[in-house]
């Protein structure tokens, strides 16, 4: 990322970094010297370029809604759950997300963080920047953040910020499904932050500074890296494939469905709480999947157990890629070509009442186990309108999908994503009005 000179303050400009932010950005060494950023330069409202020129693709931080959710899928993704320190006040809660804003606008917009950024401070003290995305495009950088329900109470009932009330009824966690083996180090969290980019340096870089500006008021409990996105979030995108080689997320919701969209994506303003208008809820799943046996399968039951065909992606009740599937076409001894078990099947909106989500996850590979086994998967990430959407097409897949034999649900996590911030202010901040 490239660096520009910074100017004087405007009175209409976003707030630059308090002094306790910079503070985890460069330690205490520089506490003296009293910096901070020009808040023109978080305000860059910059359209995306046309598709095939991801790399200077530039994604606004202040919008309506949050970048990062119908934003066209990036190819990497860094995602992180936080908890919010012991101790810390609902003050300094407010003062982090306002941090975490103005480094946000600057990051999306190819700067550097802070007023000097990597390389022009102090020589005697660390950059406010750490420098690895120096000199290179935003690749469509995007950050969107989300509130856990952890941060409006704990477990133990314990309401450390006065927001108890105005927890949306819907935000609690997920229920257990049947076959979850969870843990608790990758589940749950107060706060989230997806950073999605075509270079996973950015994306990394992205993470990297907004924990570091968050030192002393929260810390990463878990974090997930991605490549390879699984479903795509536009019509000018191509069908990608998971780690299985199958097409993923043919039936998506895309950015160009706008009636779709406010029906299932957008939370409305009679839907509860009204600082959560225009919001959404993103549900994360870590599923690992037992590569090594899927790989021994043969290829007619790889594509009974989806219900697509491995090539084109087609329904096994013909067609292509996008031709509707017909459930009820049957083929030898009367039996649907289309199994009662088949993965297409259970998840198809006409299965579930109708209920839709945009789907964004991505594929992931952490080394190995002690077996030697792949740790391999699909880090699922989905955003929806109310976060019973996803609880019942997963309870159905996880009741009856014969693609459970191949796959283990590992991490959890939902959370409340705010509207988009407003240029001058932060993220979440009607939850504090």
């Amino acid at each position: 990322m490239t660096d520009s000179p910074a100017h004087a303050p405007d009175a209409h400009a976003p707030r630059g970094l308090s002094r306790r932010g910079l503070l985890g950005l460069a330690g205490a060494g520089v506490a003296g010297l009293g910096l901070g950023i020009a808040g023109d330069r978080a305000a860059l409202a910059v359209t995306a370029p046309a598709a095939g020129t991801n790399a200077g693709a530039v994604y606004p931080f202040y919008a309506t809604h949050q970048a990062g959710i119908v934003t066209p899928a990036q190819d990497r993704l860094h995602f992180a759950a936080f908890d919010v320190a012991d101790g810390t006040s609902r003050a300094e809660l407010i003062e982090l997300l306002r941090d975490w804003s103005a480094a946000a606008a600057l990051m999306t917009a190819g700067k550097d963080v802070g007023e000097y950024g990597s390389v022009n401070g102090p020589y005697d003290a660390p950059p406010e920047d750490t420098g690895e995305a120096l000199g290179l495009p935003p690749t469509g950088l995007t950050i969107t953040f989300g509130f856990g329900p952890s941060l409006f109470q704990t477990t133990a009932g314990v309401d450390r910020f006065g927001l108890a009330a105005r927890r949306p009824a819907e935000l609690v966690d997920l229920p257990h499904f049947p076959g979850d083996m969870l843990d608790d180090g990758r589940s749950g969290g107060d706060l989230c932050i997806q950073a999605c980019a075509d270079d996973p340096q950015v994306a990394v870089h992205a993470i990297r500074n907004l924990s570091r500006i968050a030192f002393g008021r929260a810390a990463i409990r878990w974090s997930q890296l991605g490549f390879g996105r699984t479903s795509s979030t536009s019509t000018s995108q191509a069908t990608p494939r998971n780690l299985f080689g199958f097409k993923d997320g043919t039936a998506n919701i895309k950015a160009e469905e706008p009636a779709a969209l406010t029906e299932h994506l957008w939370v409305g303003s009679d839907d509860g709480q009204a600082w959560l208008a225009g919001g959404s809820y993103l549900v994360a799943r870590r599923i690992r999947m037992t590569i090594e046996t899927w790989d021994r399968t043969s290829l007619r039951e790889q594509e009974t157990v989806i219900g697509r065909n491995k090539g084109e992606g087609a329904p096994l009740s013909g067609g292509t890629e996008f031709t509707g599937p017909d459930f009820e076409l049957a083929g030898r001894a009367d039996e649907p070509l289309i199994g009662t078990a088949a993965h297409v099947r259970l998840a198809h909106p006409g299965q579930n009442d109708g209920v839709r989500m945009l789907r964004r996850g991505y594929n992931f590979v952490d080394g190995n186990d002690a077996l030697g086994r792949l740790d391999a998967g699909l880090f699922f990430i989905s955003f929806q309108r109310t976060p019973a959407t996803f609880t019942a097409v997963q309870l159905n897949l996880a009741r009856h999908d014969a693609l459970n034999e191949y796959i283990r649900h590992v991490g959890s996590a939902l959370f409340a994503v705010p509207p988009g911030a407003a240029q001058g202010s932060y993220v979440g901040a009607p939850l504090f009005a």
